[in-house]
């Protein structure tokens, strides 16, 4: 039996590589554990929904509490517990996970140094349980491959064995950087790249459901098409003659606007629009909510003004759920299509 520790950068959508890796590693006929020992709590506060969805799809047999021993709240070390207790929970919840595993993958927080305060941090766990890291990295700019250095130099000086670094979620516009330029550089200070993987709406984009469940508000009309999917945000402030050429060249969007720019709203549900949100609490014209209901373009009125709304819609990310097929396909095919998870395997077994 083998662990593998999946090292997550923030912001990196671990999730979907995890779940793809075990997948992946289920086909070949191995039984594949999941194991987080200190999970964050989610949005709701309820269980970390990454734990959440590996139990849901991998072992919904396993009690959410064997899966993830431990949560760390922001404010985790105001409630500090006995270390040697906290680390015998974990031993014996990692010795439930394996006791049906060939291989346990091991999952870090959404940022590896949280934990810290009790040397519960990835690096120390990952020694704890023996296990082998991979680094799976979010790419934004060349800061990006630094960090991933940073973290293969780091794990080198504590003498963890690293299986490699998985770019996650790559823009297409860096695609050919990263492979020109960060895995060379890699490779010189002989670190390994084991894929890049490009982002896709499916991943990533939030749904119109989860807009309306982070910014709340009332559903006008299109209630049944809260599925669709949102890859942009389009703000509805200039004038009806400058908005048209922005809305006909952004698919699948949200437009926000406020609630008296009718106009606006109109023009954008006769493009591509995925949601019309009306900011300012102001209640629109009944031939908009016609319209919207007739084109089955959910309207959502909410009482924060345009900007509040935009600023919380930046925090909004698509989480894969137990029945979210898709999804699930998608990241196993990711892996599959993107990933060297041959060379991980091997490496593992």
């Amino acid at each position: 039996m083998k662990n593998l520790y999946l090292l997550n950068t923030p912001g990196c959508d671990h999730t979907a590589v995890a779940l793809g890796l075990a997948l992946n590693f289920r086909e070949q006929g191995y039984r594949v554990g999941f194991f987080k020992p200190v999970g964050c709590p989610a949005s709701s506060g309820q269980m970390d929904e990454e734990a959440a969805l590996m139990q849901g799809v991998m072992s919904p047999d396993v009690p959410p509490e064997t899966i993830m021993p431990f949560m760390a709240g922001p404010s985790y070390l105001s409630h500090r517990q006995s270390l040697s207790q906290l680390k015998d929970r974990m031993v014996q919840a990692y010795q439930q996970v394996a006791a049906y595993s060939d291989i346990v993958l091991i999952s870090s927080p959404a940022a590896p140094y949280v934990g810290s305060g009790l040397q519960l941090d990835a690096a120390s766990l990952a020694l704890a349980f023996n296990a082998a890291v991979l680094v799976v990295a979010r790419v934004e700019n060349d800061y990006s491959a630094d960090q991933a250095i940073f973290y293969n130099e780091y794990l080198a000086l504590r003498n963890i064995p690293v299986v490699g670094t998985l770019f996650n979620n790559v823009p297409r516009s860096l695609l050919a950087k990263i492979q020109g330029v960060y895995e060379p550089l890699l490779a010189e200070k002989n670190y390994v790249s084991v894929g890049i993987i490009p982002v896709q709406p499916a991943m990533t984009a939030p749904t119109v459901e989860e807009i309306h469940q982070a910014l709340g508000g009332e559903i006008l009309a299109g209630e049944h098409n809260l599925h669709l999917r949102v890859e942009d945000v389009v703000v509805g402030a200039m004038t009806i003659e400058s908005a048209i050429s922005y809305l006909r060249r952004s698919p699948n969007k949200a437009v926000v606007t406020g609630g008296d720019r009718a106009d606006l709203a109109l023009a954008a549900l006769e493009t591509s629009t995925s949601a019309v949100i009306l900011t300012g609490g102001l209640y629109p014209d009944v031939k908009l909510i016609a319209r919207a209901e007739e084109k089955g373009v959910p309207l959502i009125l909410v009482h924060q003004d345009t900007y509040s709304a935009v600023e919380r819609l930046k925090d909004i990310s698509h989480h894969i759920r137990p029945a979210d097929q898709e999804a699930i396909a998608v990241a196993k095919d990711n892996i599959s299509t993107y990933c060297h998870w041959q060379d991980i395997l091997a490496s593992l077994t």
